[in-house]
């Protein structure tokens, strides 16, 4: 048609028409039509089509421009292209693709710059690997592999650091029943752990096997043990080594816990002769002592897997009604808030009780007979048939060869009682000379023993503590922090126990 509305189809071709359009569109007002109301055409994919008439290099300059522009001017390059008039890619759709949707589509790398602010990274879009939550993890000290790994977040935080080795036992509680806390920093967060706890009179040996089966061996000096042990002079006054509760944890994570002796009459001794204020609900000095026993004792049992009570001659009937008492006395084991609703009344009445192992320290020969091994077995099962204790099934000395001939059946109750003979050097050069005879043959033999050597049976009772089942201590999994804290809480409970107030005022 033309503008007069007549039809020439000689004057008006089709090649003609297509140039006259063409130059009313580079003449006119960028994106209106000149062409008259009849002619209201903006489709332009036709015109795209034939690409005889203009240059092929317009293609190569101008993408690269329009995908390299920020996304807030996105949306002006539609104009632009109309303007230009120049021809679009093969591809259209590429126009209006994002960036990573135009890496993926074919697009080189150098045809997709990135400037600097326009958007985030590769690695910021992706994220950094994830790593798991592992103890500690060593971010320092690693040198020129720290320098080499900077780029990468991963590498030299795969290498863990050696836990802290503690040399000597510190204190969990001081002489002053007050809790300490300089115990927090060699612990982790982690759940594979062990707590292993101590009872005993007087001069029995508790700080001297606990050393010996946490850290130290039988040939080393007794003052280099980490639980430190009486000296000769306080053995000739009758005095105590340990006051309080002594903490040590091995690089195994072993959490050894040493006590100050049960019902210590040089406890009570320094109490009276240095007129020590006793607490207002005390009156009487034994009284109070007894208290701190049985609160001690409540305490480890709340606390630890694996309590020993050690004994220097078989038996004492008052330390088993002791352990009793203090069984009645511990504090019952918090349930889990979060689940306090949704577990059953069995799962909130459950308590726990630890295992408990009678260890007979300085043991005789005789002990160590078959028929008298089991006479105590059976004496120490009636002893604590009532008791909730875990005392039994969980330790045999059957089981480490220490009696090659009896088998498991012979012992028809067999508790967690293990004899530990003593620690004499020269007893052995005395033993010796005892089994040399006329002839020289038998002065090359060793005397009679009638036991395994001390270092030996050491050995095996580290071993037999170390395989203790490592039973939940309350409701929820607890890590060595989180014990820490749980006994914290405990230990002021057990202080403020109306059920040990209520026994001394018996007591009294």
């Amino acid at each position: 048609m033309s503008e007069s509305g007549h039809s020439q189809p000689g004057m008006y071709g089709q090649g003609r028409r297509r140039r006259r359009r063409r130059g009313e569109r580079e003449s006119g007002i960028p994106g209106q039509n000149l062409s008259g109301p009849s002619r209201d055409r903006d489709y332009y994919p036709r015109e795209r089509r034939d690409t005889s008439e203009d240059p092929p290099g317009q293609l190569l300059q101008k993408t690269p421009i329009i995908l390299a522009k920020p996304p807030g001017e996105r949306s002006k390059p539609a104009q632009s292209v109309s303007v230009s008039g120049a021809p679009a890619p093969e591809k259209p759709i590429m126009l209006i693709k994002t960036r990573e949707d135009a890496t993926k589509c074919g697009t080189p790398p150098e045809a997709t710059p990135q400037l600097p602010g326009s958007g985030p990274s590769k690695m910021e879009r992706e994220g950094q690997r994830p790593t798991q939550p592992v103890y500690q993890i060593q971010n320092r000290g690693m040198g020129a592999s720290a320098s080499s790994g900077a780029g990468d977040p991963v590498v030299g935080q795969t290498k863990l650091i050696a836990p802290e080795k503690m040399r000597q036992s510190i204190k969990l509680v001081d002489d002053q029943m007050n809790w300490c806390d300089s115990a927090m920093e060699y612990l982790r967060d982690q759940t594979d752990m062990l707590v292993v706890g101590v009872l005993g009179l007087q001069g029995t040996g508790k700080s001297t096997i606990m050393s010996l089966i946490s850290a130290n061996t039988p040939e080393e000096d007794q003052r280099a043990f980490v639980f430190r042990t009486q000296t000769q002079e306080i053995k000739e006054r009758a005095g105590n080594q340990s006051t309080g509760i002594d903490f040590f944890i091995t690089q195994e994570r072993v959490i050894y816990l040493d006590t100050q002796p049960i019902l210590s009459p040089s406890i009570l001794d320094h109490l009276i002769n240095n007129d020590r204020k006793l607490p207002p609900e005390y009156n009487l000095p034994h009284t109070y002592i007894e208290m701190q026993s049985l609160q001690m004792a409540a305490f480890l049992f709340t606390v630890c897997h694996v309590v020993i009570v050690v004994q220097d001659w078989f038996t004492d009937i008052n330390m088993y009604r002791f352990l009793q008492t203090a069984e009645m006395l511990k504090p019952s084991t918090p349930s889990a808030s979060h689940d306090s609703t949704g577990s059953s009344g069995a799962e909130e009445g459950a308590e726990y009780y630890p295992h408990i192992v009678f260890l007979q320290n300085k043991a005789r020969r005789d002990d160590f007979c078959p028929r008298n091994l089991k006479n105590m077995h059976s004496v120490v099962d009636k002893m604590m048939a009532h008791s909730h204790l875990k005392y039994k099934g969980t330790l045999s000395m059957l089981d480490c060869n220490m009696f090659p001939g009896l088998g498991r059946k012979y012992l028809e109750s067999e508790v967690n009682l293990f004899l530990l003979p003593p620690q004499d050097t020269e007893g052995d050069e005395g033993l010796t000379k005892a089994g040399s005879g006329s002839s020289p043959l038998f002065s090359l033999l060793p005397g009679y023993r009638g036991q395994p050597t001390f270092s030996s049976v050491v050995s095996k009772l580290r071993s037999q503590i170390l395989a203790m089942p490592r039973c939940q201590l309350s409701h929820t999994i607890l890590t060595e922090k989180n014990w820490f804290h749980y006994a914290a809480r405990i230990w002021d409970g057990v202080k403020k126990s109306s059920a040990l107030a209520e026994y001394s005022r018996l007591l009294a």
